[in-house]
Parts: structure tokens; sequence; C-alpha cells
């Protein structure tokens, strides 16, 4: 932590944060990513952070991960069974221990919910028991979740109506997702702070583990991620045949993609990879065609971020946060995914066009450099500041969590 006090003694951090994310490391995904980046740029500012996330697992309670104390908290929720709600009452009073010990061990200025689940049940108790702003930042879980959590699950609804009324600020990455929340779920407001890249992480563009021309998708393989339809698009298409469909990522669609391949007679113009670390990822769009992405619904989309890093050329969903960034015809190509005639069109304008490829490919170059993981953490430090500092005014929020009732 930079700086220090007259006498040496290290300062204190401007603020305490509690990041308290659905998921972390180990387990690999956007939202994981997400949080881990602004966890390392608010330390680098001098600010004290703490991820608290759902315990999966994963081993030991409290690890310390890239110098971040991380704490795997029980999150255990009611279920609608007389034996469900029997093992809640059991598992309840030391999974709240857990919590509220974390809670006197760090001693948060704030909690910051990443991506509402369980998670965000225990932030909204905490926000009550001890006097906490509460800052909620959605990343499209009500929106695009193949196991559509929000829709079998009152306590969730329930507490997600009741910590947008009781958040301090709300963000999401894009207006798609806001006007969702606005819809579903109640919101009042709401602040778009966009995701970030790792610009550092640049394709080489000389290295491409896969030979010969090809376009490719990455991602999750859920439904959601709508890579079904981009095997029935790339079929449709009639490309050339020594052109190749490579799918990068693993997930619970693969057995189904598989089946898909082989009834569409793709065995040897579809690769599936699965997954591939964030090195091999970038040098793979660098050495594509063109970077497909297909889903359903998309909150924003990291991977047009990666795409534009690697100067791939980007056709992008237009279902969801991505009309709010990419720029149709200029940056990237916006498609219906589920507008079959459609998608198969641009893609084969896309791998037709070299000079549309070109054009798309450096206008994506020039716009990344806007989305850097040091402005999404300086957008969450300004809205930080705007809420303890609306504590501070009205003598709300003390110094350090106070328990209601505390004596």
């Amino acid at each position: 932590m930079p700086g220090g006090g007259p006498d040496g003694t290290p300062a204190r951090a401007r603020h305490r944060v509690a990041l308290v994310a659905s998921s972390y490391a180990p387990h690999v995904g956007g939202v994981e990513e997400h949080v881990r980046q602004v966890a390392r740029e608010l330390a680098e500012a001098g600010d004290a952070v703490e991820v608290w996330t759902v315990d999966r697992g994963t081993g030991p309670g409290v690890r310390e991960i890239e110098g971040v104390t991380v704490r795997y908290l029980p999150t255990p929720l009611p279920s609608g069974s007389v034996g469900g709600v029997g093992r809640f009452l059991v598992a309840l009073p030391p999974a709240w221990r857990a919590w509220t010990s974390a809670v006197r061990a760090f001693r948060p200025d704030l909690l910051h919910v990443h991506c509402f689940g369980p998670n965000g049940v225990y932030a909204l108790a905490l926000h009550r028991r001890f006097r906490l702003p509460l800052v909620v930042t959605s990343h499209g879980e009500t929106v695009a979740d193949d196991t559509a959590v929000f829709e079998r699950s009152t306590v969730l609804r329930v507490s997600l109506r009741r910590a947008l009324r009781a958040a301090a600020a709300v963000t999401a990455p894009s207006e798609f997702v806001l006007e969702r929340l606005r819809a579903d779920f109640g919101l009042v407001g709401g602040e778009v702070v966009p995701n970030g890249v790792d610009l550092t992480l640049q394709g080489s563009g000389q290295r491409t583990p896969f030979e010969g021309r090809y376009v490719l998708g990455v991602g999750r393989l859920g439904r959601i991620k709508g890579f079904d339809l981009l095997v029935e698009t790339f079929a449709r298409a009639g490309l050339d045949p020594d052109l190749r469909l490579v799918i990068a990522g693993d997930g619970p669609e693969r057995p189904a993609l598989e089946a898909l391949i082989r009834s569409e007679a793709l065995d040897d113009r579809v690769l599936m990879a699965g997954r591939l670390d964030p090195a091999t990822v970038a040098d793979a769009m660098a050495g594509s065609i063109a970077v497909i992405v297909p889903s359903r619904v998309e909150a924003f989309g990291i991977v047009a971020l990666e795409a534009w890093r690697s100067g791939a050329a980007l056709v992008m969903t237009s279902r969801g946060g991505a009309a709010g960034f990419v720029r149709d015809g200029v940056d990237g190509v916006l498609v219906d995914p589920l507008d079959a005639e459609a998608s198969a069109d641009a893609l084969r304008r896309v791998v037709a066009d070299g000079d549309l490829r070109a054009r798309l490919a450096s206008a994506g170059r020039s716009r990344v450099a806007e989305y850097t993981w040091h402005r999404v953490a300086a957008a969450y430090l300004a809205c930080y500041e705007r809420v303890l500092a609306r504590g501070r005014g009205s003598n709300r929020v003390p110094a350090g969590p106070r328990e209601v009732g505390s004596r």
C-alpha cells in the first residue's frame, strides 16, 4: 500500500472494500476475471480489498490469491421442501457466523456485490445488520443464465428487489442489463460501468495454434452462448471447404454440439478445441479470419474486447448489450443469431471481403483502449467516493461497521 505517516507507520487505506462475488478462482469466467482485475486495480490504487465469495468446495476457507485475501463463505438458502427447510435451519447459524466474522475481521467501509446470487442475499443481510453501504453490480445474471435460477428461486427474486432498493449505487456493464433490472426488479436509476480487457495480452499473429483458414468462436459452452446457432450458420453459409470453424471453450452443451456437428456432416470442418489459456486465445483470435459471438443474449461481451485487442474482425450478436458499444459496420458486424439467413449472409460477407475485415479490425484496435481495467476500477472508485461522502455528510455511516442494536 503506497504512502505512510510521518512516523513511518503505514497509511490507512483510502477505502476498505469487500468485493462480494458469486464465484472466484479457481473457477474461470467473466465475473471471476472482472472481480480479479478490479481487486488488483483497487489494491494498486491504495485501497484495502478482500474478495468474499461463495464456498463451492474449493478448499481452505481463507486463501491468499495474487496478494488479495479471498474468503470462501457458506451460503445456504431455504428451499420449498420440508427437508430443505430443515437443512437450511441447521446450516444457517454457522454460515451467518462466518459472514459476520468476515466483517469483524476486515471491517469494510462498504460491500460491493458482483453478480447477485446467494452472495447477494448474505450481503444484503450484512448491510442491514452492520449499516454498511451496499453497491450492487449486475453482470446480466437475471437474463443470461442457462439455469434460469431467478425464475426458480423466490428467495433470489425477492432479495434482489430489496437489494436494489437498499443499494447506495447500482451498476451494470450495459444499459441493456439496467433496463431489464428496471423492468423486472423495480430498479430506479443505475449507472453503466462497462467491462474491461487486459491490453498487455496481445495476440502475436505469428504462432496461431490452428492450421489453415478458420473462423473462431470462444466462450463457455452453454445454451445462452448460442454455439449451436453458430454451427448451423456455418453449415448454411456454404463457405469454401478449406475454411474451418474452431470453437474454443468447454461446458454442458459440448455433447449436444458434437452431436449437431455430426448430424450436419461437419466433422472434418469444425474443431472443438476445448478450453484454452488466455494467451492461446489471443493468438487464436489474431490468426483467425473473424471472431464470431453468436449469443442468444449477451449482457456485454468481453469476447468482443478480446477480438479488438487481437486485431480480429468481429461478428457480434445484436441481442443484448453489444449494440451499446459495437458500431455496426465500423468496428464489428452486428447480426441477430436467431435470424439464420441474416447470420449466414453476415458470415459470407466478412469471409469474402478482406477490406471489410481490415477496416473492422483497425477500428476495433483503436476502440479497445477505451476499455481498460484501470478505467473500470476508476469508475467504481468514483462511485465509492460518492456513496461514502453521502454517508459522512448525513452521519449515517460510522467509521467501520456498527451492528444495529449493538451495545
